[in-house]
């Protein structure tokens, strides 16, 4: 007979399940993961996060080498396009990143339940796979399934001609026309992908502009450098409808106000207006776990739902739709299962657009801070002005650092230029401790490095950068 009782059964394998199951099991809990699909990992690593940066970092080459490299005194010349080889990079990324999670499972003792997870009471789950199996949870069922495509009404995704994010993983041919439904970030993700490798991208966003959740300023710039490459932009714009057709797909879009329809042709449109909770056929009715007006599992600060032994993390609870958020969850439920002071700090949370440049935030939009009535000073520094920005001909973009006025305690910062995804890390550290604009002005950055654009935002914050 399988094993059937543990003490924690997490329901899902995705970036927050997995990562509450491994911290589980370190800690001395008999863990069980439910996951019905093929491969551990979930949405980011088998069709989401990971396979896109592969795609995004593979156009980024192919670019580089067609138009780039030139500038560095290297002539490549018949520079061709191999989308199956692409494809081959992102589906060997994938498949060693969810491989490594299944070694990490069998280093922690952590058993793989194969199969759809439906909560029958508040300490036992049913698993119906190849077999159906009822598994038992003495200290708690962890609800992670994460989130599903939002759908558009008037549109129904074939993953051919009308895809979702997934069916852009895996285009079979670089469309010559696609639109884009979705100026945030995995529409803008795609969408450059794409527009490197060869086609004509053209975005469609129903707000004023893209990255609508970011700072004002940063969503600015972005649509700018995006629109230099290629991209073309159609804000304040709805889609109404679309016919399918042999070529393509013909969609019908209306000013967001109202007014005139126009037509709009595409040979393929990827649908990227966000994505919502998944929780269909967990049984949530029938044990009482209660959701919130946006389909999202009602929790308070320790992860409870309003059902005794059941826990909720990750996409299915309120809060960014993001994977290190949902590990960060994981982790602190775990430790408060353990008796321990599991904690996240939801102010403190990166987010990353991986176009390029790059886009990433943390903290407070200068928009948020004037709508609170907060008084704050601003810092910012161009990657024009970087030494090493221009050293690798990647000058566009800029760091900009928001400080208390009073306090000079670091508020937000916003960045946009190389690998700043990378660069967003010291800042989310500096606010976690509590910082302020002087603390990093002081710290002593190496010569010559990007991260000396954060230096030189935090000196401009007191009017005192030193190469600007």
């Amino acid at each position: 007979m399988a094993e059937s009782t543990f003490d924690v059964v997490v329901i899902g394998g995705g970036p927050g399940g997995y990562v509450c199951a491994i911290r589980a099991a370190q800690l001395g809990f008999k863990v069980a993961c439910v996951e019905k699909r093929g491969t551990l990992g979930g949405t980011c690593l088998n069709v989401g996060c990971i396979p896109s940066k592969a795609l995004l970092a593979a156009s980024e080459k192919y670019e580089e080498a067609k138009h780039g490299l030139a500038r560095f005194g290297v002539k490549v010349a018949g520079v061709e396009l191999d989308l199956p080889g692409v494809m081959k990079h992102k589906d060997e990324v994938v498949k060693s990143n969810v491989g490594g999670v299944e070694f990490l499972f069998k280093k922690n003792k952590i058993t793989w339940l194969k199969g759809a997870g439906r909560i029958t009471a508040a300490n036992t789950v049913v698993v119906e796979g190849d077999t159906t199996q009822t598994v038992t949870a003495s200290k708690a069922i962890v609800i992670a399934t994460g989130s599903e495509v939002t759908p558009l009404p008037g549109l129904t995704i074939d993953e051919q001609k009308i895809v979702s994010s997934t069916g852009a993983l895996a285009l079979p041919e670089v469309p010559k026309r696609l639109v884009v439904i979705g100026g945030g970030v995995i529409g803008l993700e795609l969408g450059s992908v794409w527009g490197r490798l060869g086609a004509q991208v053209t975005v469609v966003e129903f707000l004023d502009r893209v990255l609508p959740t970011m700072d004002g300023e940063l969503s600015k710039q972005a649509q700018r450098i995006l629109g230099k490459q290629g991209l073309t932009f159609k804000l304040s714009t709805k889609v109404t409808g679309a016919t399918t057709t042999e070529s393509g797909v013909a969609l019908t879009l209306e000013p967001a106000a109202g007014g005139a329809a126009e037509t709009l042709e595409a040979d393929v449109v990827l649908v990227a207006i966000g994505r919502r909770p998944h929780t269909d056929g967990l049984g949530l009715d029938a044990v009482g776990v209660e959701l919130d007006n946006r389909g999202r599992v009602k929790i308070d600060h320790h992860f409870a739902t309003n059902v005794p032994g059941i826990y909720a993390i990750g996409d299915v609870v309120e809060g960014p739709m993001l994977a290190h958020k949902a590990e960060d969850e994981g982790v602190a439920l775990a430790e408060i299962l353990a008796g321990q002071a599991g904690h996240v700090n939801y102010d403190v949370i990166p987010g990353v657009v991986y176009t390029w440049p790059e886009v990433a935030s943390v903290g407070k939009t200068e928009e948020e801070l004037k709508a609170a009535g907060v008084a704050y000073k601003a810092g910012k520094f161009p990657f024009t002005a970087n030494g090493r920005a221009r050293a690798i001909n990647s000058t566009d973009g800029f760091i900009k650092i928001l400080a208390d006025a009073h306090s000079d305690k670091v508020l937000g910062a916003h960045l946009i230029g190389p690998n700043v995804s990378e660069m967003v890390a010291e800042l989310a550290l500096a606010m976690e401790f509590g910082a302020s604009a002087e603390d990093i002005a002081r710290t002593c950055h190496a010569h010559p490095t990007l991260s000396e654009a954060t230096k030189e935002a935090a000196l401009a914050v007191d009017g005192r950068p030193l190469h600007m």
